[in-house]
């Protein structure tokens, strides 16, 4: 969880919400990505899609069968659906997302009859510091700027 730890802060000094993500398989790293809709003018460009597809391309194939995801935030629906579709083995994520996730909340995808891969879950790990990370930066461009004086008039 270091690992994408490390990607959401890196997402964060890019003005995109940190989010981080990391694949690995037998405890090496596959690939590594953060969050980067805005950077890349790609509303799919979650962390989850493209750490996904950087793991599809080293790998050479689109089943990333016997690897492990690791992510920040709780997945939301379009990045738990392409988990399944990547056939990931184990999904680990740090802190809950109640307003936008879609594992243990909201549309909860691996408990529909129609997901045909459910990878085994773990969340927790992290936690406190990926929380931490989501709530500075969005605590930092919900406060007034401190260049900015007000007016005298």
């Amino acid at each position: 969880m270091k690992a994408a730890l490390e990607q959401a802060q890196l997402a964060a000094n890019a003005g995109e919400v940190p989010v981080g993500a990391v694949i690995t398989r037998d405890g090496a790293v596959i690939a590594a990505a953060h969050n980067a809709p805005r950077t890349l003018a790609d509303p799919t460009a979650h962390a989850e899609v493209l750490v996904l597809r950087a793991a599809a391309k080293a790998l050479g194939q689109e089943r990333l069968e016997g690897c492990d995801l690791w992510v920040t935030l709780e997945p939301c629906a379009m990045c738990a659906g392409a988990i399944a579709h990547a056939r990931i083995a184990r999904l680990y994520y740090a802190a809950p997302d109640p307003k936008g996730g879609a594992v243990a909340h909201g549309a909860r995808v691996f408990e529909h009859p129609q997901c045909h891969h459910r990878p085994e879950v773990y969340s927790g790990m992290g936690e406190d510091e990926a929380a931490g990370l989501l709530r500075s930066f969005f605590e930092e461009r919900r406060s007034p700027s401190k260049d900015i004086q007000p007016s005298t008039d």
